[in-house]
């Protein structure tokens, strides 16, 4: 089976929209738009690639900048394409992330890759996505990149849900270095962030930040599904104070590379 009918298996089945939308979902989505709102400026082109269901395009797009998304599984098209207002400056259309032809040269000021690194299983696909994210970004552009890490991943579902064992028979991990390792079968390629940094550092980039996008959250999901609006506030606070510590980086189930292209 190709990844991508094992994704558009995943996708159709799974409520991406509204998880993002949860509480703990809702962490990664603002901490993604706080770093946005940062280099976000009028007049700006953004290209999303890999857009899902279009949670960041619309939030872009209504925001009245004028959006393209590309994205890989139909059904979450459909769902992009429903979600979609009236007048909004947002455009849809199918594609690889290893293959932006249709795209020209230093087109967009800000590209944003915020899912498709999940679900590439080789450095060749990963520095092929890479570089086509960075192409069609303009000179000066930023670059929002997107991984999960896998120690977060060793944590919540290898020792929390129970699964480590089995991890373990299906030859995912290295029981001396807890090294990870994934396939199209598995859905979500797991990383390091020296695997990242060493993925960045074959491009021509300056480095602006490396955020964990949901830091603790995802080990204390059902906590912080539960807070009230008092207890969020400050728990929020909490991890955009906290979201650049390198020094806790490792325990985000999500982290966002941040960088220009020079």
């Amino acid at each position: 089976m190709e990844t991508k009918q094992y994704l558009e298996n995943y996708y159709g089945q799974y409520d991406e929209d509204g998880r993002l939308r949860s509480k703990h979902g809702m962490v990664e989505f603002l901490t993604t738009m706080k770093y946005l709102e940062c280099y976000l400026k009028p007049g700006m082109r953004i290209l999303e690639i890999g857009a899902a269901t279009g949670r960041y395009s619309h939030a872009l797009a209504q925001k009245g900048f004028s959006v393209d998304a590309v994205e890989l599984v139909e059904h979450n098209i459909e769902i992009f394409k429903q979600n979609t207002l009236p007048g909004e400056p947002v455009t849809i259309r199918q594609g690889n992330a290893m293959d932006l032809s249709d795209f020209a040269d230093d087109t967009y000021d800000i590209t944003l890759l915020l899912g498709p690194m999940y679900h590439l299983f080789t450095k060749e696909e990963q520095i092929k996505a890479l570089s086509e994210a960075i192409r069609v970004t303009k000179r000066g552009g930023i670059v929002f990149a997107a991984y999960c890490m896998g120690d977060a991943s060793i944590l919540s579902y290898g020792f929390v849900r129970g699964e480590i064992f089995n991890i373990i028979e299906k030859c995912m991990l290295n029981t001396e270095t807890f090294e990870t390792f994934s396939h199209p079968w598995d859905l979500f390629e797991l990383y390091r962030k020296e695997d990242i940094e060493a993925l960045r550092s074959a491009f021509d980039v300056s480095p602006l930040h490396f955020v964990a996008s949901d830091g603790y959250t995802n080990h204390m999901r059902a906590v912080v599904d539960s807070m009230d609006d008092r207890t969020y506030d400050i728990f929020l606070r909490y991890h955009f104070a906290t979201c650049e510590r390198q020094d806790l980086i490792g325990y985000s189930n999500h982290t966002l590379d941040i960088f220009r292209k020079n």
